[in-house]
């Protein structure tokens, strides 16, 4: 970790988060709601997700009126299985929470059970859903479109979103398996943190409009925003890597996201109209999957946990220690960060210091003061 990272108790930064969202008007129950998924992330090392996004993801953009604090979730459409979603440009965390339960519960009664939605912001880690889906012996699945930044192979224009396709399986395991990754080869949330921290970006994971790849991480943050730049789709620039794989997964969670609720996608998701900012206007997925609908649960997790298990215990690579699978990582880190908490980096810490000032929250005080 860098040098001037301090490292503050979890419930301190939570408690943080939900009193800056209810001073820029987030109802009291919706700000636990976001600050919970957002201290998810950070709980699982994941980030880039966690409090590095909350001022400029969040916070800046209620306060530039580009969303709404208050959610009105207006059920448009609904079946036995099914639903269409409304989010009317309000909180992503809650809009997705709600979502997610409708998924769940239909999932329940009927062994499948799946919601979209429109209109939407920003909805945090997309593991925190799946994993609510997982304790409820389901798999979960969701996905989300986001603002252009993938350029399609053998293209050079941002035209998709960094996409997430993500699932929580339950297992027999003290944690399930979850895999919660970019269709990209990498995703603006962590170029931020690279540029937080003052690191050049691996090469490959950008290209220009040149077709070259590029390094330079502040100035592709704003080649990102204008067009000037684009992330790779996950197998890199090209086909050889099998970029035409991560290209098409992306294109699928595009489709999803948009075509099931008419929902806006590719460069309707700009966030700029007319030369102005306006709502991202997201779309989402959620699809909750009951397994003893299939098979007996706990026959289901054992099957699970021993596929995971042979996978960690087939012949290593030279050289290498350990083999793991999707969600192992993310369980030690939590397991880690327990008695530690939340690593703030120094950029990020005079964003907590300049939101409680402008928040009035003058009772809050940090350990990195």
């Amino acid at each position: 970790m860098d040098g001037d990272v301090v490292w503050v108790e979890f419930d301190v930064i939570e408690r943080f988060m939900a009193e800056v969202f209810i001073k820029v008007g987030v109802p009291a129950g919706d700000a636990k709601i976001c600050a919970e998924v957002l201290i998810t992330a950070d709980r699982l090392g994941i980030d880039s997700h966690g409090v590095n996004r909350f001022k400029p993801i969040y916070y800046d953009r209620i306060r530039a009126g580009i969303q709404n604090p208050c959610t009105n979730f207006e059920i448009v459409r609904e079946g036995p299985t099914t639903a269409v979603v409304d989010g009317h440009d309000g909180m992503g965390h809650v809009i997705a929470k709600r979502a997610n339960d409708m998924a769940i519960a239909k999932a329940k009664e009927f062994g499948m059970g799946m919601v979209a939605v429109r209109n939407s912001t920003h909805y945090g880690i997309a593991g925190y859903y799946v994993l609510k889906a997982a304790e409820a012996g389901m798999i979960g699945i969701t996905g989300t479109n986001a603002r252009p930044s993938v350029a399609p192979t053998f293209g050079v224009e941002n035209m998709l979103g960094t996409n997430p396709l993500t699932f929580g399986i339950p297992t027999d395991e003290e944690f399930p398996f979850l895999l919660d990754c970019a269709t990209s080869l990498s995703q603006r949330g962590k170029i931020e943190v690279y540029d937080r921290l003052g690191k050049e970006l691996p090469p490959g994971w950008v290209i220009d409009i040149t077709g070259n790849t590029r390094t330079d991480t502040k100035l592709v943050l704003e080649d990102l925003t204008t067009g000037k730049a684009a992330l790779a789709p996950l197998g890199g620039i090209g086909e050889e890597g099998g970029g035409y794989k991560g290209y098409g997964y992306t294109t699928v969670v595009e489709i999803l996201s948009a075509a099931l609720q008419a929902g806006n996608y590719l460069k309707m998701l700009n966030g700029i109209e007319n030369g102005k900012k306006v709502p991202y206007r997201l779309g989402h997925f959620f699809i909750a999957i009951d397994v003893s609908a299939f098979i007996e649960l706990d026959a289901f997790k054992k099957t699970t946990g021993d596929i995971l298990r042979s996978l960690r215990a087939s012949k290593k690579a030279p050289g290498q220690e350990r083999i793991y699978t999707a969600g192992e990582k993310e369980y030690e880190m939590m397991k880690e960060r327990e008695n530690r908490g939340v690593p703030v980096n120094l950029e990020v810490q005079k964003e907590l210091v300049r939101m409680r000032e402008e928040t009035g929250l003058a009772g809050f005080r940090f350990p990195f003061e």
